[in-house]
C-alpha cells in the first residue's frame, strides 16, 4: 500500500514539475501582457513548490518506514533531499529577491526599471535551479522503479 502511495506521490510531483514549466512557457506565448503572464507563472511555480515540499516529506517518511536507518544509504533518499533543498533555495531564497525587485521597481514593470539586469540574472538562476529539480525528478522516477 505504501509503495503504491509513493508512486502516486512521485507521479504528482514530477509530472507537476514538468507540466508547470510547459504551462509557464505557453503563458508567455498566449498572454500579451508579459507582466501578467509572469505573475501567473509565479503562482504556478509557488503551487508546485508547496506540492513538492509535501510530496518530499511523504516520500521520506515512506522510505524511512520501509528501510529504517539504512534509508541514508539509498540514492533515492538523497535525490529527494536534493530536490527539497532546491525547492527551499528557489522558494525561500531566490523568489523573495525577485519579489522585492518587482516591488522596488513600482510603478514601472521590473524589466523597464533599473533592476532589469539584476532581475534577469536572478531569474536565470531560478530557472537553472528549477531545471535541476526537474532533472532530479526524472532520476527519482527511474530510481523508484528499481526499489
Amino acid at each position: 500500500m505504501l509503495r503504491k502511495l509513493s508512486l502516486l506521490v512521485i507521479t504528482l510531483w514530477v509530472g507537476g514539475l514538468w507540466m508547470t514549466s510547459l504551462t509557464a512557457s505557453i503563458l508567455f506565448d498566449v498572454v500579451a501582457d508579459r507582466t501578467l503572464a509572469g505573475n501567473i507563472a509565479g503562482q504556478l511555480f509557488t503551487a508546485i513548490s508547496y506540492i513538492g515540499l509535501v510530496s518530499g516529506a511523504v516520500l521520506l517518511i515512506e522510505a524511512y518506514i520501509r528501510l529504517q536507518s539504512s534509508v541514508v544509504k539509498q540514492s533515492y533518499f538523497w535525490i529527494i533531499i536534493a530536490m527539497l533543498v532546491l525547492i527551499l533555495i528557489g522558494q525561500y531564497g531566490i523568489q523573495p529577491l525577485l519579489a522585492k525587485m518587482k516591488t522596488d521597481a513600482l510603478p514601472s514593470p521590473v524589466m523597464a526599471s533599473p533592476y532589469a539586469s539584476q532581475f534577469a540574472a536572478w531569474h536565470g538562476v531560478a530557472g537553472a535551479v528549477y531545471l535541476l529539480e526537474c532533472l532530479l525528478g526524472i532520476a527519482l522516477v527511474l530510481k523508484s522503479q528499481q526499489r
